[in-house]
């Protein structure tokens, strides 16, 4: 199992509904999600991002397919030009 993080950061932290919202709307879309979670930060602290996403694949191959998936690609069409920041961790498990 690999599990794929990703937190970001907006110019203007109002983006992170609508960018969770179309995260949360990905996986009838593209076979290669096992699981998909979102978090919007809670607390605010200075240098939190403003969204966590988490998704879980079957292996890299299952990752890149996920990635290079076109429902995948029109959203990070929309969301790269919002971000001040954007961190990825991935892990087996």
């Amino acid at each position: 199992m690999l599990t794929h993080v990703v937190s970001f950061t907006f110019t203007e932290a109002e983006d992170r509904h609508e960018a969770q919202a179309r995260l949360e709307a990905l996986p009838p879309y593209i076979d290669a999600i096992r699981s998909l979670t979102t978090g919007l930060d809670a607390v605010g602290d200075p240098g939190a991002s403003h969204l966590v996403l988490i998704t879980t694949h079957d292996d890299l191959a299952g990752l890149r397919a996920y990635q290079e998936h076109p429902v995948h690609q029109d959203f990070a069409a929309w969301v790269v030009p919002l971000l001040a920041a954007k961190t990825v961790v991935d892990f087996e498990s």
